[in-house]
């Protein structure tokens, strides 16, 4: 039952993420009066289907994605094709304005961020309440600690941390620092940039485990005014919700930036981490349930946005090509891009599947 139960969850996340996604799409492109064929979550063969207005609305064998089929999409797989040569040319996506095409390619984006601003605003709700933070102002060096050995003084304000694997966050606040920190794995220095008397000076530092506090610390302190909560109602609420999503959405970035770099490889999850994942955040309750429904949707928008032709922040950096020659590209440059980044991504898909595996052989 337990695994049913995870199996259902699993495809409820998905399937909530996936069809926000393709809902921005498919509504933005209505609103633009692009002909959309189909509204679809899922790949393979139709399970079940209802034919809309003009748009049948689909449910696949395979939950690992989504699309809609609109009139002029220079995507050519099967699935999506659209050959409806007697549709006006202002009803297909390539003879409409190009602002609104990519305002089409990123309405996907857009909503994943939404249903995470929607959820973190609710969960912040719930509490009643949220710690706001002021800068991350060093106010006190403690006396033989690896902060005052390495030199940092009080008036320093912290402007980047880093570790030694690439992951990096420049924290406008307190909280954000803190949180960053707490994701240290125990190897190599905290890489610590600060603005002493508008100079920006770095240093690598060896923090230690405290075991009363149950973290790593290097012996700074910060005001006691650093920190204050204030109460969450049902207006607020949306302002805080969006300052953690911006949060998270800059540690992901943070995070996809190492990959670009060779680093931390071994951490990317697919299908079946993710599962994983889902398994574990159940067993701590349905509100982690929910953060992981956030944080994948953000994950999700992010990874969208790269300049890659298969994503659709990749569809974006084409329009930008076509607005700076002044004309779009040929099918055939089109076919040899968009195949390459089809490349890319099977490669991808191949490496993380292999690091799904090898955490099953290895126990995690």
């Amino acid at each position: 039952m337990t695994f049913l139960r995870n199996i259902v969850l699993y495809i409820v996340m998905l399937g909530v993420i996936v069809t926000l996604h393709e809902l921005g799409h498919l509504l933005a492109a209505k609103a633009f009066g692009v002909y959309c064929k189909e509204f679809s979550f899922g790949f393979g063969p139709k399970l079940l289907s209802k034919k809309g207005k003009e748009t049948e609305y689909c449910l696949r064998a395979i939950p690992l994605g989504g699309f809609v089929a609109m009139a002029g999409d220079t995507d050519n797989s099967l699935e999506t094709k659209v050959d409806m040569p007697d549709l006006p040319e202002e009803r297909t996506l390539t003879g409409i304005a190009r602002w609104k095409r990519v305002i089409i390619m990123m309405a996907g984006i857009m909503m994943n961020i939404l249903l995470a601003i929607f959820i973190y605003s609710m969960m912040i709700l719930s509490t009643g309440a949220y710690a706001e933070s002021t800068k991350p102002a060093i106010v006190e060096v403690l006396p033989d600690s690896p902060a005052l050995k390495a030199g940092l003084k009080a008036g320093d304000i912290i402007t980047k941390a880093g570790f030694e694997n690439g992951l990096s966050i420049a924290p406008d606040t307190y909280v954000e620092l803190i949180t960053f920190l707490d994701t240290y794995d125990g190897n190599g220095p905290w890489i610590i940039t600060v603005d002493r008397n508008s100079e920006k000076i770095s240093f690598d530092i060896y923090p230690e485990y405290k075991e009363e506090n149950q973290r790593y610390m290097i012996g700074i302190s910060f005001s006691n005014q650093a920190v204050k909560v204030v109460d969450v109602n049902i207006f607020n609420c949306w302002k805080y919700g969006f300052k953690y999503s911006m949060f998270i959405l800059k540690m992901t970035f943070s995070s996809l930036m190492t990959l670009f770099q060779g680093k931390n490889l071994n951490q990317v999850s697919g299908p079946i981490g993710i599962y994983s994942t889902v398994s574990q955040s159940v067993e701590l309750g349905f509100e982690y349930y929910l953060q992981l429904i956030a944080m994948i949707s953000i994950n999700v928008g992010v990874i969208n946005a790269f300049p890659l032709p298969i994503f659709d922040g990749g569809r974006v950096f084409l329009l930008l090509i076509e607005l700076i020659i002044g004309r779009p590209l040929s099918e055939k440059a089109q076919n040899i891009i968009m195949s390459a980044s089809m490349v890319l991504l099977l490669m991808l898909f191949a490496l993380v599947m292999y690091n799904d595996i090898s955490k099953i052989i290895l126990g995690g």
